[in-house]
């Protein structure tokens, strides 16, 4: 490796590593925004997305540079390849969280209406998964990317729960559809960027060990 390429790829991890921490950043602003009933920040979460529409396309930008310029081969062609793939999958995260934050806005008309306990616990799981697939992107942490993919079940299973509380809570309170409705949007929004935290602890594993581990995932 010399040193001109070893630099360019230290300023690819610092970029992406931005990216990451602006994410994971307004995914908890979002979260606080749903419990709170707070519409100034969930519109403050919703702005973001441009911001970082524009750093994954600065990512990608490099990325391909890099591969361009200096044709990696082995373990430095993983880490490009690698950043490529979670540099999306941040992005898909963004998306959702800015869906998340508008939905957040748009449920101010049922302040006496609380938020299921199941969402709650969801998003307590994904905000955790999140965190755990990042850090194991900074670590390269095979472990805790593996326990990423397994938390991925437990939300699987809140969002069906919350499928079924919606099915049912639309006939018993036909005055509240508009609501029940929104959180099954956010139970949704939350399963997909559950997903898309697997598809980046699954990268890191293929990063590290150079095995192709993905079997699904959002987008």
């Amino acid at each position: 490796m010399t040193l001109h390429f070893q630099r360019e790829v230290e300023k690819l991890k610092k970029m992406l590593l931005n990216e990451a921490a602006m994410i994971e950043n307004g995914l908890q602003k979002a979260l606080v925004a749903l419990r709170n009933r707070d519409e100034n920040l969930a519109i403050e979460v919703k702005n973001y997305d441009d911001e970082i529409d524009t750093m994954e396309i600065e990512i990608e930008e490099e990325a391909l540079k890099i591969l361009a310029l200096h044709q990696p081969v082995a373990i430095d062609l993983r880490f490009i390849v690698s950043v490529i793939k979670i540099n999306n999958d941040l992005e898909r995260i963004g998306d959702l969280t800015s869906n998340i934050a508008a939905r957040t806005a748009e449920i101010t008309d049922f302040p006496h209406l609380p938020i299921p306990e199941n969402i709650e616990k969801m998003a307590d799981v994904v905000l955790g998964m999140v965190k755990e697939s990042l850090d194991s992107l900074v670590n390269l942490d095979v472990q805790l990317a593996q326990k990423v993919c397994e938390d991925d079940e437990t939300v699987d299973n809140y969002h069906k729960q919350t499928y079924e509380m919606v099915a049912e809570k639309v006939k018993a309170e036909p005055d509240n559809i508009k609501f029940f409705l929104k959180m099954l949007g956010i139970s949704r929004y939350l399963e997909r960027i559950a997903d898309h935290s697997t598809n980046i602890a699954e990268d890191v594993m293929y990063m590290v060990e150079g095995k192709i581990s993905r079997h699904g995932g959002g987008i």
